[in-house]
């Protein structure tokens, strides 16, 4: 995509904002309040004197252009990562929703994508960015990444305030409550969500640091998947339950249609403060069942028969479980400074379902508004993550062995792959962020022979 179409695609965004908008605005002043199922849902519409809107739409577009710069790399496989390459992404989103009844909510994405991670979106188990697909196309193309229902039912307690955003009205619900959820989304827009670190069209960009890297949740290549979760919100907890649709095989674009391969999620959040600072701590564990294999029969079948190491992984496939468990702090320390860190373990003697090759994970990072030098839509971040695999998997990659996203075709040289990411975006108008990234790369797919990579990136982002 060129300079051009950025712009172009820039316009239509900028001029859809204006419709769509003025559209929300008329039908809300024109429709008919919803009717209350109960008193407590009536108080939590109409309390704050705010008119209820019945439809809402929202949108945005990112750009991003990311590069390596010239590293070591005596030898390379088929799923290795280049030096001295580029690739950019291009998508371009509208949220478009409205109320069904008291309480439910409908939410439709459509989306139009373009481009590619670097070397396809291989290369690294912590790829650098969150904005790229396992997929891609050299033109634009259109998806429905998200079509799914809420239902807020409303238990007790002082009402909160929620703020009208992307796939959320603005709310006032009572601080004890259910949300169901049910639809095609991203397991992620539920699970282990984490404000400093978490969207790749904000924030940081590496995969590892906007999730757990151990986190093998549920999705097609594009990481979206079909499924349900409840949420129980009790004063300062909240438990989530959901269960999502797998691949057909691993890492496929196609999800299971009989839902034979699937996972089950559970969390546990608490919210809390700590020197008058709000904070919150997660629990994310998960159950992926599904036909994978265990390397070492890989391994064995490959030493036994001479086959190919990555069709003996296919043949001694059978129906078992993989499962992970991940802690997500997420803590305030001053009004304009924040504090994240994750730390993930998963099963490492079977092959990776969804997401990519990572064992156990730890990730921590800052994240800095603006306000102290007088920009106070600027925020910078920095974040230090570790990503390793169990001695198993390095066996198998150093045999020949390809992963989700990595494989130099040997390994006889292991490290954890470490990377450091910082990023300084600039506020351009309350609708636009202009950011600088910066990652660098040490053990790049937990190989010490090639390497270190430093990965330079430009994010064009804006929303309404």
């Amino acid at each position: 995509m060129t300079l051009k179409d950025v712009l172009r695609y820039g316009v239509l965004i900028v001029c859809t904002a204006q419709g769509v908008s003025a559209f929300a605005q008329v039908s809300a002043v024109n429709s008919p309040p919803a009717p209350a199922s109960n008193a407590s849902d009536s108080l939590a519409d109409t309390a704050h004197g705010e008119t209820e809107e019945r439809f809402a739409a929202h949108g945005q577009m990112t750009f991003v252009e990311q590069a390596t710069a010239p590293f070591h790399d005596p030898y390379s496989g088929a799923n290795s990562l280049s030096p001295g390459v580029g690739a950019e992404t291009f998508d371009l989103t509208l949220f478009l929703g409205a109320r069904l009844w008291s309480g439910a909510e409908l939410w439709i994405n459509p989306e139009i994508d373009q481009g590619f991670g670097l070397d396809g979106t291989l290369g690294l188990a912590g790829f650098p960015s969150g904005a790229a697909y396992k997929v891609g196309r050299s033109h634009p193309y259109w998806r429905l990444p998200r079509l799914f229902i809420r239902q807020t039912v409303n238990l007790s307690g002082a009402s909160e305030t929620i703020e009208a955003d992307a796939n959320q009205f603005a709310e006032h619900p009572s601080a004890n409550r259910w949300v169901f959820t049910i639809g095609k989304l991203a397991v992620p827009d539920i699970f282990d969500a984490n404000d400093y670190a978490h969207d790749p069209r904000h924030d940081f960009l590496n995969w590892t640091a906007i999730d757990a890297g151990t986190f093998d949740y549920a999705a097609e290549s594009w990481g979206y998947s079909v499924g349900a979760a409840a949420e129980w919100y009790q004063g300062q907890w909240t438990l989530r339950a959901g269960v999502f649709d797998l691949s057909s095989v691993p890492n496929s674009e196609v999800l299971d249609p009989g839902f034979h391969e699937f996972e089950l999620l559970g969390e546990l959040e608490h919210r809390h403060e700590l020197g008058d600072q709000p904070g919150k701590l997660a629990i994310t564990v998960y159950d992926n069942r599904a036909r994978m294999a265990l390397l070492r029969d890989a391994i064995d079948l490959a030493a036994l028969s001479g086959e190919n190491i990555n069709d003996a992984l296919v043949s001694v496939r059978e129906y078992r479980s993989r499962a992970g468990v991940s802690l997500d702090l997420q803590q305030q320390l001053k009004d304009d400074l924040g504090l994240f860190a994750r730390a993930g373990k998963a099963g490492g003697n079977v092959e990776i379902y969804e997401f990519t090759d990572v064992d156990q994970s730890i990730s921590a990072g800052l994240s800095l508004k603006g306000k102290r030098w007088e920009r106070t839509d600027d925020t910078v971040g920095i974040a230090g993550i570790i990503n390793t695999i169990s001695g198993i998997r390095e066996r198998y990659l150093n045999d020949g062995g390809l992963g989700l996203l990595i494989g130099d075709g040997k390994l006889p040289h292991p490290g954890p792959e470490q990377i450091a990411e910082t990023y300084y975006a600039w506020g351009l108008r309350s609708w636009a962020q202009l950011t600088l990234d910066y990652q660098y790369v040490i053990n790049p797919a937990y190989n010490s022979d090639r390497g270190p990579v430093s990965i330079f990136a430009v994010r064009v982002h804006a929303q309404f």
